[in-house]
């Protein structure tokens, strides 16, 4: 069974849509490239779109009603929103499930040193990468130091054309007999992934405008005591700081269009934030089925999530309780809470785990079995369940559940696909699905196909992110299946 390619199916109508809202999405890439910086482009935009803040809400002691919308945002890494639906909390959400972290590296707690007169950083990568594929790359630094006194300094160094970037070295092809005679695992060890920040001493005599006859040797660590100096001066850091600094090392520059036809989307990030973005605009632009936006059946979320690359864990992946308690508290601001009426909730609930897919990859054909993979341009991406080899690790979608998404999508003329990851033991992989499957719900992974998955820039096609949106939308709209 084939599917068309998405583009076929459009107008110049639908191009031009499809266009605009890319654009749109690179700008959201670009400029959210760590879960801190994604929460506060969604919660600007959630407050643009007349949302209010529960916290807020539970401090005025707000009553909440059918067609109120409401977010709530845990240590400034995951958010969710919520639109009031008519129909009682018993009776299920329509739940959007996206990540917003992604494969990088982080700076350690006690990061600088100095070595042949280079001043570098010392990293420790997060999620799984292809080590090799981080050096020799402009890299910029994204993220926060908190200060003892509590104040808070947000890094953002290396995006602008004006910044300095930073980099991995690597060693030249001339002396690398060695090296490239290794796996290509060991290439690159973790403990040499450092970031190289700087090369100048620090010059005592600098005021001087003629310079010193008198050349003395620079003192010892001086290119590192330059880069401190550099950083108090201009951000008010001291290397102390560093233990209490969440700082992200990302490749720099923005997304760009891909292509001779700008058909496709090249950037950093894009698993998992091409399903978060598609996700986040479809819960603002939700309308009921009279065409407005005064309320409708369920109640619709969109959840956003940190830790997904490194396994949900941590006060702010999906295995906390972030969502289980701020749903809780919608509840209560609505009369309907108590413990039976949120079990009932949950397990009454569907969702969408949006999160991407490999996508087939003609130079890489062996990995893949063609009939049950994802193509880019094809739309949206079912995948019925994920795991490894024997399913390991996955949720696995009911055959009812599919069957009503499908019904509900072709009514809307969006296109979608089914997919596996890879052969069946070539590898595998793993979402949020099975987080929230948890509860009794029916969870299905959907979401747009990526070429060169968790590499410092990833491929997705416009017309796969626009009917992710479609689908997205139509889901939270018209999705009603309830369990018995």
């Amino acid at each position: 069974m084939e599917r068309i390619n998405a583009w076929s199916t459009y107008d110049l109508t639908m191009q031009k849509e499809c266009s605009e809202f890319c654009e749109a999405y690179k700008n959201f890439i670009s400029e959210g490239k760590t879960e801190r910086e994604c929460t506060d482009l969604v919660v600007n935009e959630a407050e643009k779109n007349g949302f209010i803040e529960l916290g807020r809400a539970i401090e005025q002691k707000k009553k909440l009603k059918k067609g109120d919308k409401v977010y709530s945002v845990w240590m400034n890494k995951s958010a969710v929103l919520f639109r009031i639906g008519s129909l009682p909390f018993e009776d299920g959400l329509n739940i959007l499930g996206a990540h917003i972290d992604s494969p990088r590296m982080d700076i350690k707690q006690n990061p600088l040193y100095e070595k042949g007169g280079f001043a570098e950083m010392e990293t420790h990568y997060y999620g799984g990468i292809k080590k090799y594929q981080f050096v020799a790359l402009p890299l910029a630094l994204h993220g926060v130091v908190v200060k003892k006194d509590g104040t808070t300094v947000i890094l953002n160094v290396g995006e602008d054309q004006d910044d300095p970037v930073f980099f991995v070295s690597d060693l030249l092809i001339h002396l690398a007999k060695d090296q490239m005679d290794k796996k290509a695992s060991e290439v690159i060890e973790g403990e040499a992934l450092d970031i190289v920040v700087g090369n100048k001493p620090l010059i005592i005599n600098s005021r001087s405008k003629a310079g010193s006859k008198d050349v003395k040797a620079p003192e010892k660590d001086a290119v590192s005591k330059a880069v401190l100096h550099i950083l108090k001066e201009d951000y008010g850091i001291e290397e102390e700081d560093f233990e209490s600094a969440e700082l992200e090392v990302v490749p720099a520059g923005r997304a760009r269009d891909a292509g001779f036809d700008r058909s496709m989307i090249l950037g950093y990030g894009q698993d998992d934030r091409v399903c978060a973005y598609p996700s986040l605009r479809a819960i603002l632009d939700t309308q009921n089925k009279a065409g407005n936006s005064a309320g409708f059946e369920r109640t619709a979320v969109c959840l956003l999530v940190d830790k997904e690359e490194i396994g949900s864990v941590g006060a702010t992946g999906m295995h906390s309780h972030f969502f289980e308690n701020a749903l809780a508290e919608v509840m209560n601001l609505c009369g309907e809470y108590n413990e039976l009426a949120l079990r009932r909730c949950l397990a009454n609930s569907c969702m969408l785990s949006s999160d991407v897919t490999s996508a087939y990859d003609p130079n890489y054909a062996s990995c893949f079995e063609e009939k049950n993979t994802a193509f880019l341009g094809r739309g949206l991406a079912f995948n019925k369940f994920t795991g490894a080899r024997g399913k390991s690790g996955s949720n696995d979608a009911n055959a009812e559940y599919i069957a009503h998404l499908r019904s509900i999508f072709g009514s809307a003329d969006i296109r979608t696909q089914t997919s596996e990851l890879g052969k069946v033991d070539v590898g595998g992989g793993g979402t949020i699905a099975y987080i929230l499957a948890r509860y009794g719900m029916n969870v299905i992974d959907s979401g747009v196909p990526v070429l060169n998955m968790h590499a410092p820039f990833e491929a997705t096609s416009k017309a796969d992110i626009y009917e992710a949106y479609r689908a997205y939308r139509t889901f939270l709209e018209n999705c009603s299946l309830r369990n018995q």
